[in-house]
């Protein structure tokens, strides 16, 4: 189940956003922020920090997914557009602004509830694997910065390869520092 706390939602149509904002509370959410064009959505999800948003894509003032697109690039909440008519364009421009799904006007109530909880559980996964990829990029960096100073001091001290890691690895142990850190260190004299 979702942790549901707040939810910005945008329209221009006022009866549609009454209706969403209660099924929003049948729902549970907490905290229901309301406006109605793309440039007060933009504005109201920087400032308020909603969990999640449900914007109207034909908004005045800003679409919903030029919103969508200025909101995600600052804050990495999941965005559900709702939209009359949808068709490639629309899809490929969404998809491009990081937009987790669609609700088709006018949503029936039973579509609220499984597309909130995709795309909750989207924007998890899309966060752990960005997690997952920029600790594989730490990974990557850290055995090239090894393996540089593990040359350098085969170069200075005449040490085969698993003597210099040895070495390096028992200064990690001597200093209670991380390899990475020795390494770096080494490297450091060396220029």
């Amino acid at each position: 189940m979702i942790l549901l706390r707040s939810v910005l939602i945008c329209d221009d149509e006022p009866v549609l956003r009454m209706s969403l904002k209660n099924k929003l509370k049948d729902l549970g959410f907490a905290e229901i922020i309301e406006c109605s064009d793309g440039e007060a959505a933009v504005a109201s999800a920087l400032s308020r920090l909603p969990d999640i948003a449900i914007l109207d894509v034909s908004m005045p003032k800003m679409d919903g997914i030029s919103a969508a697109k200025a909101i995600r690039k600052k804050l990495k909440v999941p965005i559900l557009l709702l939209t009359a008519c949808m068709d490639q364009q629309t899809v490929a421009k969404a998809k491009e602004a990081g937009v987790a799904a669609f609700l088709t006007k006018p949503f029936r109530d039973q579509d609220l509830w499984p597309a909130l909880e995709l795309a909750f559980a989207h924007a998890h996964e899309m966060d752990e694997l960005r997690e997952q990829v920029e600790d594989l990029k730490e990974t990557i960096e850290s055995r090239k910065v090894i393996e540089r100073a593990k040359g350098v001091l085969m170069r200075s001290q005449g040490l085969t390869e698993p003597e210099a890691f040895r070495k390096m690895q028992k200064l990690a142990m001597d200093k209670r520092k991380s390899l990475r850190q020795i390494a770096d260190a080494i490297l450091l004299t060396e220029s």
